[in-house]
C-alpha cells in the first residue's frame, strides 16, 4: 500500500464522495449543525483507498512532515508546530479505517472557521433574524400549497360525485323511455337534444355550487391561518421597529376593551357567530347537494338549532357538512347557555349584594352602621305609625345579607315600615344616586365606631358628597358627630342643609342634669322617644292675636311650651312672656302624643289663684365625683360650674397622672380662672381596683358619675365592662360603710322635699350616693336596668332618640340645644308645695296658671307612689286633691 505523501506534485484527481457512513451535509442545513467527531470504528474489508490523497489534502491544511525517529528533541519546526494544541481526539491519518472521521473532522474545522465571523454579525445587523424567519415563510407557503391541494381534491371529489349522480339520472330517464316502446327515431333525437340542453344548464349550476363550497372552506380556514401566522408577521414588523406593539397583542387588547366597555358585546358576538355559522353551513350544503340556496340556509339553521336533524343526511358530502354544522350548533348552544346563566347569576348576585337602585321618594335615608341603628329604626318606625308606615333605606359598607340578618335579630316591631338595605359607600356619588338621595325627606349620617377624629372626618367627607349631588337635596341632613370642636366645620361645609347632634356632648349634659336632679333621666326618655309624648311645631291661624297665657290652656291634648316667631326669621323662643301676642306666621311649640292628636279648643273656665308663698329653692354646695377620664371632660366641668352653687367640689378620680391633667384640660379649652362655683380635687388611681376606690370617701358624695374612659372608648363592650366593674365595686364599698337602715329624713322647711318624697328618695338612693352610669351599648343598659344595681343609666339610646326626632323635624334641634345649654331654659323637678296649699283642689290647667306666676311651664307630674311621671296628662280639667309628696315637671329658666 503506498504511503500518503502530502507533498506530491501530481495533479489531484477529482474528489469522489464515497463515504457511505457519513454522507455530506445537505446544502440547506446551517454550518452550525455540523456533527462532532465520533469514536473511530474498527477496520473493515473495504477498499484501502476510499478517498483520494489530494481530496483530503484539499479539505484540510497540509500536515507537518514527521520523522520516523523517536528522538526526544524534535526539530525546531516541529517544536513550533507543537505549541498549538491539536484538535481533541484526532484520529490517525494513515489508517484508511478513519477516512470518514477525517473527512468529518475537516468539515467541522472549516465550519468553525466560517462561523467565527458570522457570530459577530448580529451585533451590527439583523440578518440572523431574517434568516430565522425564512423557514417560517417556507412553512407558510407549504401550508398554503397543501390547503389548495386539499381544496382541489375535495372539489374534484364532489365534482365526480355530482357527475356520477347526474349520469345515473340520465340512465334512469333513458331506461324509462326505452321501456315505453313508443320511442321513435324522431323522439330519440328530441330526447338527446333535451339531455344536452340539460347538461348545458347543469354545468353553470355545478360551477356555482363548487364556488360556494370553496368560499365556505376558505372563510372557515382563513382565521386559523391568520391566528397561526400573525405572530410571524408581528416579528417581521418588530424587526423593522423594535418599539412597535405586536399585532396579536393589539388585537387581544381591542377585543378586551370591546367586551369590557359595551354591556351587550357578548350577546352581539354570539349572534354574529350564529349567523356566520348558518351562512357558511348553508353555502357548504349548497355545494354538496342539489337543493336551492334558501333551502340550504334553512337546513343549516335546523342543524344549528337541533343537532339531531343531521341524521337524515344522505351521502358522504352532506353527512360531513351536516355533522360539522351540528357540532358548531352545539358550541353555540353551550355559549348561549353559559351567557344566559352568567346573566341570571349576575342579576341575582346584584340583588343579593344590594346593588340595585332604590325607586322611592319621601323616605328616610340612613348612611352608615353603628350600635345606635336599632334604636333609630325603632323610633322612626313609631313616628311613621300614624301614617300607615313608611320606608327607611340603610346604606353602609357591609354586605346586604349581613345587614338584613342583624336587623332581623333586633326585637322590635316596625309597625308597617319597610327597611331596605343597600351596600355602598356614602362617599361615592353613584352609590348615593342608587338610594335616591335627592328624593329623601331626611338623611341621617351615623358616626363610625372608633376614633372620634376619624369618625368626624368621614362625616365631613360624607356631607361634601351630599352637597355635590347635581339634582339637589329635597330633605335636610342630620349628622351625628363625636367631638363638639368639629361641629363648626361641618356646619360651614353643609350650610343650612345640616343639623348636627354631638352624641358625646348630649350624653355629658344629660349626665350632669340627672346628677343634680336624678328623676330627669326617665323624663328625658319619655320626651325624646316617640312612644309617649314629644315636641311638635305647627301653625294655627285661629290663635293669631291671642296672648300666650291663653294659648297655654287652649289645647286639651297638648301642652304649649314655646313660640316660633316668624318676624324674627323663625327664631325658637321657649317659655315666652305671658303678654306675648301671636302674630301672623307664628307657630306654636307643644308637647303632644302625635302630630295629629291635638288641636286648639275654646278656652275653658278656670280659676286663677295665687302662689301660697314666694319661695326660692335654695342652692347648697354639692360634692360630685367623676370616675374616669372623658374626651370632652373640660366641657362637662364648665357646664357643671354653671349649675352648681358656690363652694361645690368636683373630685376627679382616674389613672391620668396629675401633672398631665392640667395640661390636657388647658389644651381642651378650659379656663381655670372662669371656674367660680366649683373647686377641682384630683385623685389618681384605677377605677377598677378596689383598694384605690377604698381610698375615696364614697359615702360623702351627693352624686357619682361613672364615665366611659377615653382609653377604652373605641370599644363599646370594653368600656361598658369597665363601667360595670366600677359600679359594682362602688356599690359594695358603700354597702359596707353604710349598712341598711331607715331612709334619711330631710327636715328643711317650706319648699324642701318632705320625708319619703320621690325626690328625697332619689337623692338618698337607698342611703347611698346617686350613681349615674354612662353605657355605650344599649344591650348593657337593659341588663343594668333589670338588675337595678344602678340608679340611672344613660346610654347611646338617648342619642338615637334625638337623631330620630331631628330627622322627623329639624326645628326640634333648636329646642333641644336650648334645653341642653348652660344658659336659657331647662327641665326641672319641683315639689307640689311651691304651687298648692294644703287640702287645695286644682285641675291641671289651674296648676299651669299658678306656675306662670313663677314664669314656669308645667308639662307633667308624678304622683306619690307612682313609678313613672306623666307628661301631658289627658285630663286637664278635672280637679283633684294633690299630695305634698307629688312633684311637677316644669320648664323654667336656669337659676
Amino acid at each position: 500500500m503506498p504511503l500518503l505523501d502530502p507533498d506530491s506534485s501530481s495533479p489531484p484527481p477529482p474528489a469522489q464522495h464515497r463515504d457511505w457512513f457519513f454522507p455530506p451535509a445537505p446544502p440547506f442545513l446551517p454550518p452550525s449543525r455540523a456533527r462532532t467527531p465520533r469514536t473511530p470504528f474498527p477496520s473493515t474489508y473495504r477498499s484501502s483507498k476510499p478517498y483520494s490523497v489530494y481530496s483530503l489534502a484539499d479539505r484540510r491544511p497540509p500536515p507537518t512532515p514527521r520523522s520516523r525517529s523517536r528522538s526526544p528533541h524534535p526539530p525546531p519546526e516541529q517544536q513550533q508546530q507543537q505549541q498549538t494544541p491539536p484538535p481533541p481526539s484526532a484520529p490517525r491519518r494513515r489508517d484508511p479505517r478513519y477516512a470518514g472521521v477525517r473527512r468529518d473532522d475537516a468539515r467541522s474545522t472549516a465550519a468553525s472557521e466560517k462561523a467565527a465571523p458570522a457570530t459577530a454579525a448580529p451585533v451590527h445587523g439583523r440578518k440572523p433574524a431574517a434568516s430565522a424567519i425564512t423557514p417560517r415563510w417556507s412553512g407558510m407557503l407549504s401550508a398554503a400549497v397543501i390547503l389548495l391541494c386539499l381544496a382541489s381534491l375535495l372539489r374534484r371529489n364532489f365534482s365526480l360525485h355530482d357527475q356520477v349522480y347526474h349520469l345515473q339520472e340520465q340512465l334512469a330517464v333513458a331506461t324509462a323511455k326505452l321501456q315505453s316502446c313508443i320511442i321513435g327515431s324522431s323522439s330519440d333525437m328530441s330526447d338527446n337534444n333535451f339531455l344536452y340542453q340539460d347538461d348545458n344548464i347543469t354545468m353553470p349550476n355545478r360551477s356555482l355550487k363548487n364556488f360556494s363550497l370553496l368560499i365556505s372552506l376558505s372563510v372557515l380556514y382563513a382565521p386559523l391561518v391568520i391566528l397561526k401566522y400573525i405572530d410571524l408577521v408581528s416579528k417581521i414588523r418588530s424587526s423593522r421597529d423594535s418599539e412597535e406593539v405586536p399585532i396579536n397583542k393589539r388585537f387581544a387588547y381591542r377585543v378586551d376593551i370591546f367586551l369590557s366597555l359595551h354591556p351587550y358585546a357578548k350577546p352581539l358576538v354570539l349572534l354574529v357567530a350564529t349567523l356566520l355559522l348558518i351562512a357558511l353551513g348553508g353555502l357548504a350544503l349548497y355545494g354538496v347537494t342539489d337543493d336551492s340556496l334558501t333551502d340550504c340556509l334553512w337546513l343549516s339553521w335546523t342543524f344549528v338549532a337541533d343537532s339531531g336533524n343531521h341524521a337524515n343526511a344522505v351521502g358522504f358530502g352532506p353527512k360531513l357538512v351536516s355533522v360539522s354544522i351540528s357540532i358548531g350548533g352545539m358550541l353555540v348552544f353551550a355559549m348561549m347557555l353559559g351567557l344566559v346563566t352568567d346573566s341570571i347569576s349576575e342579576k341575582f348576585d346584584s340583588l343579593r349584594k344590594g346593588r340595585s337602585e332604590v325607586i322611592e321618594q319621601s323616605h328616610t335615608l340612613i348612611l352608615g352602621w353603628s350600635d345606635k341603628l336599632g334604636s333609630l329604626l325603632n323610633q322612626i318606625a313609631i313616628a311613621n305609625e300614624s301614617l300607615g308606615g313608611g320606608t327607611i333605606v340603610v346604606m353602609a359598607e357591609r354586605d346586604k345579607e349581613e345587614m338584613e340578618a342583624d336587623i332581623a335579630k333586633m326585637e322590635f316591631d316596625l309597625k308597617g315600615t319597610a327597611v331596605i338595605c343597600r351596600s355602598g359607600s356614602p362617599l361615592i356619588l353613584a352609590d348615593l344616586k342608587k338610594v335616591s338621595v335627592s328624593k329623601a325627606r331626611a338623611i341621617v349620617v351615623l358616626a363610625e365606631e372608633g376614633n372620634a377624629d376619624q369618625s368626624d372626618a368621614r362625616a365631613l367627607r360624607t356631607v361634601l358628597s351630599l352637597t355635590g349631588v347635581k339634582e339637589g337635596l329635597r330633605g335636610h341632613i342630620v349628622v351625628e358627630l363625636s367631638d363638639l370642636d368639629n361641629e363648626v366645620l361641618v356646619k360651614l361645609v353643609g350650610g343650612d342643609l345640616v343639623e348636627t347632634v354631638v352624641a358625646h356632648d348630649v350624653i355629658g349634659r344629660l349626665m350632669i342634669q340627672c346628677a343634680r336632679q336624678p328623676g330627669l333621666a326617665q323624663i328625658w326618655e319619655d320626651i325624646l322617644g316617640f312612644e309617649n309624648c314629644e315636641f311638635y311645631i305647627k301653625r294655627w291661624p285661629k290663635l293669631d292675636g291671642m296672648r300666650f297665657e291663653d294659648v297655654l290652656i287652649s289645647f286639651p291634648d297638648a301642652v304649649p311650651c314655646g313660640i316660633k316667631v316668624a318676624s324674627y326669621g323663625g327664631k325658637i323662643i321657649l317659655n315666652p312672656d305671658d303678654c306675648y301676642v301671636l302674630q301672623e306666621g307664628d307657630e306654636v311649640i307643644v308637647i303632644a302624643e302625635d302630630d295629629d292628636t291635638y288641636a286648639p279648643a275654646p278656652l275653658p273656665k278656670v280659676r286663677r289663684g295665687y302662689l301660697p308663698k314666694d319661695f326660692v329653692v335654695p342652692k347648697s354646695p354639692e360634692r360630685i365625683l367623676f370616675c374616669g377620664w372623658r374626651r370632652d371632660i373640660e366641657d362637662m366641668i364648665m357646664v357643671l360650674d354653671a349649675f352648681l352653687a358656690p363652694g361645690s367640689e368636683l373630685w376627679m378620680f382616674n389613672d391620668v397622672p396629675e401633672v398631665d391633667r392640667e395640661r390636657k384640660l388647658i389644651d381642651g379649652g378650659l379656663d381655670f380662672s372662669r371656674l367660680d362655683n366649683i373647686t377641682l380635687v384630683h385623685r389618681e388611681g384605677n377605677a377598677v381596683i378596689r383598694r384605690h376606690l377604698e381610698s375615696l370617701p364614697l359615702e360623702s358624695f351627693d352624686s357619682i358619675l361613672i364615665l366611659a374612659d377615653e382609653s377604652v372608648e373605641d370599644s363599646a363592650i370594653q368600656a361598658d365592662s369597665r363601667s360595670l366593674a366600677t359600679l359594682l365595686l362602688i356599690r359594695d364599698i358603700q354597702a359596707k360603710r353604710l349598712p341598711c337602715r331607715e331612709a334619711m329624713v330631710s327636715n328643711v322647711s317650706g319648699g324642701t322635699f318632705s320625708e319619703g318624697s320621690w325626690i328625697g328618695e332619689m337623692q338618698q338612693a337607698s342611703v347611698k350616693s346617686v350613681i349615674i352610669s354612662e353605657i355605650l351599648d344599649p344591650r348593657t343598659k337593659n341588663l343594668l336596668s333589670m338588675s337595678k344595681i344602678s340608679d340611672y343609666v344613660l346610654s347611646n339610646e338617648l342619642v338615637s332618640m334625638a337623631l330620630a326626632m331631628v330627622a322627623e323635624d329639624r326645628q326640634i334641634n333648636y329646642v333641644l340645644e336650648e334645653l341642653f345649654a348652660e344658659q336659657g331654659n331647662e327641665m326641672q323637678i319641683r315639689p307640689s308645695d311651691l304651687y298648692l296649699r294644703d287640702e287645695e283642689e286644682l285641675n291641671f290647667f289651674e296648676v299651669i296658671l299658678r306656675a306662670r306666676q313663677r314664669k314656669e311651664i308645667v308639662i307633667g307630674y308624678r304622683l306619690e307612689g307612682a313609678e313613672r311621671a306623666i307628661i301631658n296628662p289627658t285630663d286637664k280639667v278635672s280637679r283633684r286633691r294633690w299630695s305634698p309628696k307629688d312633684v311637677f315637671v316644669v320648664i323654667s329658666e336656669k337659676e
